[in-house]
């Protein structure tokens, strides 16, 4: 079993390829909750619903988020009783999460209405949700503390952001199945995600963190940062915000802790002996995504440089 440690549309391309590069159930998905939200009355969670509709086949890759093809029909009527419209979940999407919201009020946490919904959209693919406990992403900017979604969606992360706090990480458990999956994994890697938007708060839910540096199993990251930039979102800007270089050197001492191998672009070779003075064995490859072949080449070559058995 390979586990990576997932969120945000880096991780969801990211995914598609590695389940073309092994078979779909020896992969297990560890999610972040911090974007979870209610919306419309309905718990929505976005980077497992954006993962799910990848693996399924379905994502709206244009908008990197929703399914293609949807309608809004449902968002747009809400306009006429006063509700606001910024956060657009398409009808599909929102039956998903009506789905959802069904099941958790019935009394099912998160991770077993999850569950569920994988299996309905026919994967193979485990999807765990890093805690069933509530963790929430806020940023604090000259508006004070706000959701993520309020900084992500509405704002369009055009605020400057003075500080991320990771509200309830630090009384939070994690999800059945995530310890075990740490643990009993060939291979573990961290998706070029936003590290600290999408894997942030997965490392702040403190025994996951102590897990990783507890596994037995190599462990591989893949910068989400290319050229001193983010393919896809903010994070290069929330860095340099936040007091940080984005670059893979910066990548590299975030997961310092925990992590035998950087994954970085060729782009960016000039800095592998910087990483290698880290500790940290580099591979340096292709990792722009740029097409499902690209997608899948990643997920072998780091798989390889892993040294893990398929």
């Amino acid at each position: 079993m390979i586990v990576v440690l997932a969120g945000g549309t880096g991780a969801a391309r990211f995914l598609q390829g590695l389940v073309r590069a092994l078979k779909p159930g020896e992969v297990t998905a560890i999610v972040n909750v911090g974007d979870d939200a209610e919306m419309y009355g309905l718990y929505v969670s976005p980077d497992l619903d954006n993962i799910t509709y990848h693996l399924a086949g379905i994502a709206d890759e244009e908008r990197a988020f929703g399914i293609k093809g949807d309608t809004f029909a449902v968002v747009d009527s809400l306009a006429r009783f006063g509700y606001p419209t910024w956060f657009r979940l398409g009808d599909r999407d929102l039956a998903t999460c009506l789905h959802r919201t069904n099941l958790m009020r019935k009394g099912l946490p998160l991770s077993q209405a999850t569950a569920q919904i994988v299996r309905a959209f026919g994967l193979q693919t485990t999807l765990l949700p890093v805690t069933d406990d509530p963790v929430r992403t806020k940023l604090e900017t000259s508006q004070g503390l706000i959701d993520f979604q309020d900084y992500f969606v509405a704002l369009k992360a055009q605020v400057p952001v003075n500080r991320v706090v990771y509200e309830g990480a630090e009384r939070a458990r994690p999800a059945p199945g995530v310890l075990e999956a740490i643990a009993l994994a060939k291979g573990i890697i961290v998706a070029p995600s936003n590290p600290i938007l999408s894997i942030g708060p997965l490392l702040a839910v403190p025994e996951v963190r102590e897990a990783l540096r507890k596994a037995q199993a190599p462990i591989a990251a893949i910068s989400p940062i290319v050229g001193g930039t983010a393919l896809k979102g903010p994070a290069d800007r929330l860095m340099r915000e936040l007091g940080m270089e984005p670059s893979p050197v910066t990548i590299t001492h975030l997961y310092n802790d925990f992590i035998d191998l950087m994954v970085i672009d060729q782009i960016d070779s000039a800095l592998k002996g910087e990483i290698e003075g880290l500790g940290i064995h580099v591979l340096v490859t292709d990792t722009i995504m740029s097409d499902m072949a690209k997608k899948e080449a990643l997920a072998k070559e780091v798989i390889v440089a892993m040294g893990v058995e398929t």
